[in-house]
Formats: structure tokens, sequence, C-alpha cells
């Protein structure tokens, strides 16, 4: 168990402030710096680089934050989790982005709770920004995201692989022929806020194709997916989005997928956790239930 001067540290590690620290710890600057003496001395290292008076970890800081971010996430869920090893039920807190939480979990989780009605789940829906934040802090166990992220600092296994498709109203002059990307660039792009993985996802595919935001003359943010698909499909706009997430609207023909010749997009939906977590073993339990139960619904299609 780390003691209150790691968490003196890992705020500083968020805010990159002494003054900020302290705020936000309720105590005095002072007492932030003697907290972080006592740990460089007690490792032998400096964990932070002050000059210019900009504060920088350095290399043995980043390995420190690391570590500690991870046990104070687990002692979080201790509690928690060594209640349920001894009741033998299984709970769990996770997040997930908005595509996955909207369109792939409820399903799974009505399949899992029907057959295992003693598990207790939490799942938060946020973008991958705001998901990442919460697994450092240990408001999570594990996240399950569509978004980029550097796989380097985190636990991570593949969940999906899933399409990505550019997608018009079923009025629209674009569902009645292949369409170049550049003419595409004439209507209004309709995305998602800054943070999502949806949006990170297309940025990057433009990016591939030697595109920005700014070839489109219109453009809207909405945080919404339902709303997007609401806008395209009533002829507002063309948007991007995971299959998944415009499957029913696409079936029913209230959407219809953009062909854009050489276009294939596929994209990984990934299970995520804090490195060297000791819980886990017990979280790919979850991970093999969740994955197993979506890999039985993809078989019933």
């Amino acid at each position: 168990m780390l003691d209150f001067r790691h968490e003196t540290f890992l705020v500083l590690c968020s805010c990159s402030s002494f003054t900020k620290a302290a705020e936000l710890l309720h105590i005095t600057q002072p007492a932030v710096s003697q907290h972080i003496k006592y740990l460089e001395e007690f490792y032998g290292c400096k964990l932070f680089d002050t000059a210019n008076r900009k504060i920088r970890l350095t290399r043995q800081g980043e390995l420190l934050r690391e570590f500690s971010m991870t046990v104070f996430s687990d002692s979080k869920h201790f509690k928690e989790n060594i209640r349920s090893v001894q009741t033998d039920t299984m709970q769990f807190t996770f997040g997930a982005t908005l595509s996955i939480g909207e369109y792939v979990m409820p399903e799974i989780l009505s399949h899992l709770l029907t057959n295992y009605p003693q598990m207790k789940i939490h799942m938060s829906v946020a973008n991958t920004q705001v998901l990442l934040e919460q697994l450092n802090s240990g408001e999570l166990d594990f996240i399950v995201v569509e978004g980029l992220l550097d796989k380097s600092e985190y636990d991570s296994t593949l969940f999906s692989l899933e399409k990505f498709i550019p997608v018009c109203s079923s009025k629209s002059e674009f569902a009645k022929k292949e369409v170049g990307f550049q003419e595409i660039t004439s209507s209004r792009l309709i995305l998602r806020e800054r943070g999502s993985g949806t949006r990170e996802i297309f940025e990057n595919i433009l990016q591939k194709n030697n595109y920005s935001l700014h070839a489109f003359e219109k453009m809207i943010e909405i945080g919404n997916m339902a709303a997007i698909k609401k806008m395209v499909s009533n002829g507002l706009g063309i948007t991007f989005l995971f299959e998944v997430a415009g499957k029913r609207e696409i079936e029913e023909g209230s959407l219809s997928v953009i062909n854009i010749p050489g276009f294939c997009e596929q994209r990984e939906f990934n299970f995520v956790l804090l490195k060297n977590s000791f819980f886990r073993e017990r979280y790919m339990q979850v991970y093999e239930l969740l994955k197993q139960t979506f890999n039985e619904m993809q078989n019933n299609l």
C-alpha cells in the first residue's frame, strides 16, 4: 500500500503545478515540496525536472506514476472485489465509448444478466479521453474503447474488428451511385465532438487520404450518435460511423452506405486496463465472458 506522499505525487503529475496541487490537496505548497523531496530521497532519483520553471516528469517519474496509478486503482477496488470472491459473485465497474456502450454492450449485458443474475454491473458511457482519465484515477476497473490510445501505457486486448463506413440519407444523390472522396466534401459533415473515438478515427482516416476537416465546406459537431443519425437520415448531411452503430437504420432503409471506391476501413474495439493490475486475472475472466457472449451473438445473426 502506498502512502499519502504518493497521492501528492500523482496530483502533481496531473496538474503540473505545486500551487495547484496544494490547493487540490488542501495542504501548503511547502508540504507538497516536502512530500516530493521525501520520495526522491526514498527512491534515490529525481522524479521531476523543474528547469525553466516548467514541471516535467523524468523517466523515473514516469515509471513511478504508472506504478502508483495501478496500486491506487487496485486499492480502491479491493474491498468490493474481495467481497465478491468470498460470495462467489462477480461485480465490476467499467466504461465504454458511445458506439460500444449504446450499440454493442446492452445486448451483451442482457445475455450475461440472464445467465448470471447474481452479477452486479455498472457501465459508464463517455468518450475515449474521459474514460482513460477515469481508468487512471481508479474510478473504473477496465474500459472498452473504439478510440486511439497509446497501447504501451496500458494493458490492451483486442475485443473485435469493426467496419467504419460513410453514410447518407437513403434519399441522397450519394446513395444511388459511386462517389469519389472529393465529391462528398461539398456536403455538410456531421460528426462527434473532440475527444470521441469516432472523431479521432475519422480525422486519422482523412489524414491518411491527404485530407483534413477543412476540406468540408460545412461542418457541425453533435455529441449524440442518435441525433447524428437522425439528422443524416433527414438529409441534412453525411457522417462516418461504425457499421454496428448504423446497422438498424441501414437495414430499415433510412440510412444508406456511401459507395466510395477503394474505401475499406476497419478499426479495433479494445479491452483496456491498467498495467500490472493485481486484479488482471479477474478482469480477463470478465473479458472472456464478454467476448464469448459477443461471438455467440454474431454467430446467431
